[in-house]
């Protein structure tokens, strides 16, 4: 490692690691781990257009009220929409049913057995 390092500046970390034959990115976790643990990125902000905490709550209620609890949210949309009321996009509302775990597939998934290796 040293070697490489040392004949970087010269040759470059490409020929450097072709000549001892190591590879390159051996040196950069090596670099990496000596200048220590890199801080953590920035938390994104929310966006400006975010729904509140008031107004996610608010949709969900609509989506568990008593008229809409068994109908999917493209229906919920149209009918709410119908009636002259926006309350979020499609989307949107599968996203807060998805928070909740209240979105699941619809179609059976497959499921494998566990394999058992023949044994000879």
């Amino acid at each position: 490692m040293e070697a490489v390092e040392v004949l970087s500046p010269e040759v470059g970390i490409q020929p450097a690691c072709a000549a001892m034959g190591i590879p390159r990115a051996t040196i950069y976790r090596h670099r990496k781990k000596e200048e220590g643990p890199q801080p953590e990125p920035p938390k994104r902000p929310a966006p400006p257009r975010a729904l509140s905490l008031k107004e996610r709550q608010g949709v969900l209620d609509e989506l568990h009220s008593e008229r809409f609890v068994d109908q999917a949210p493209p229906e919920v949309y149209a009918a709410l929409l119908d009636e002259g009321q926006y309350l979020c996009s499609i989307r949107t509302m599968y996203r807060l049913l998805d928070g909740q775990k209240e979105v699941k597939e619809r179609r059976d998934q497959l499921r494998h057995p566990s394999y058992q290796k023949p044994e000879s």
